[in-house]
């Protein structure tokens, strides 16, 4: 599942957040890079 957030204020910056997640089980999982990547980095 990819679910684009309503943007929000956050601390006073306007955040257009995304969620990126899998079923598992009936359980879901949120799925997030082990290392750190830019802002605005594709998905594949």
């Amino acid at each position: 599942m990819v679910n684009n957030l309503k943007p929000a204020k956050l601390m006073g910056v306007e955040s257009r957040g995304m969620i990126l997640a899998v079923d598992v089980s009936g359980k879901p999982i949120l799925l997030h890079p082990d290392t750190e990547v830019p802002a605005g980095s594709r998905v594949r």
